[in-house]
């Protein structure tokens, strides 16, 4: 095996635990005082914590050794393409499977299927995700193209979510804006902000620091609108479904 993937592992190590201490020392003071769970409960969370440092370790090490430098290469081959709206498709099919792929998302999805007691389909939310992430993918990309500036996305978005709320139910608003921040999890954070600021790099007239950067509050976007937009189609479901069951009812009630 190649040592060389576990350089700096030790202080990648070191920031893991730094983080993880704190919630673990908190932990500690609540079943001291207050919570007093049985041994073998404590057991299981203490081996909890230690599968979390170590797949954050490891994660954060491959982050380092491979997601990083791979998304910036595919960002300068791509960036290089004569044919540059060619990467609109490609920008969609990738920023669908990385959210797809998104752990975060996979345990919001399974918390509102389990909560709201499978009204909400988790795969149904898990595709919404997706495709509204794809679109912002794509938006990024014709964003570094043109030299737009990323206000004229963000503004105009985020005042059309404010819009959409007033037509969607308050759970799916909930769920929207959660979304946004569960989106730009670990896979986005580190392999498609990397892929952009390739992109930008070797894309004449675009500075890597201004054009970069910015993907990342697309993203966080993106999932909002797209679960409201499935909030209202939701509404519209349930007023049809409340009007037929008024017919139905009126019907019952005269033939009676």
């Amino acid at each position: 095996m190649n040592l060389n993937v576990f350089h700096g592992f030790g202080h990648v190590m070191l920031e893991v635990f730094s983080a993880l201490a704190p919630l673990a020392l908190l932990f500690l003071f609540f079943q001291l005082f207050f919570l007093r769970l049985p041994i073998k409960r404590l057991l299981d969370i203490g081996v909890g914590f230690i599968l979390a440092f170590l797949g954050l370790s490891l994660f954060l090490q491959g982050v380092h050794i491979g997601f990083l430098p791979v998304g910036e290469l595919m960002g300068q081959k791509l960036g290089t393409l004569s044919n540059k709206w060619i990467l609109l498709p490609i920008g969609f099919i990738i920023g669908f499977f990385v959210i797809y792929a998104e752990p975060a998302v996979s345990v919001l999805i399974n918390q509102v299927e389990k909560v709201s007691g499978g009204y909400i389909p988790g795969k149904i939310l898990l595709y919404t995700l997706s495709i509204g992430v794809g679109f912002a993918i794509v938006a990024a990309f014709i964003r570094i193209f043109l030299g737009i500036s990323l206000w004229y996305f963000i503004v105009p978005g985020y005042i059309i979510a404010l819009i959409m709320v007033r037509f969607s139910s308050k759970t799916f608003t909930s769920i929207a804006f959660d979304s946004g921040g569960v989106a730009t999890g670990p896979m986005t954070a580190t392999f498609l902000l990397a892929l952009f600021v390739g992109v930008a790099s070797v894309t004449e007239g675009r500075d890597p620091l201004l054009d970069g950067f910015g993907m990342v509050a697309l993203v966080a976007l993106a999932p909002i609108l797209s679960v409201l937009t499935l909030g209202v189609l939701f509404s519209r479901k349930e007023k049809k479904q409340d009007a037929a069951n008024q017919a139905e009812s009126k019907a019952h009630h005269h033939d009676r």
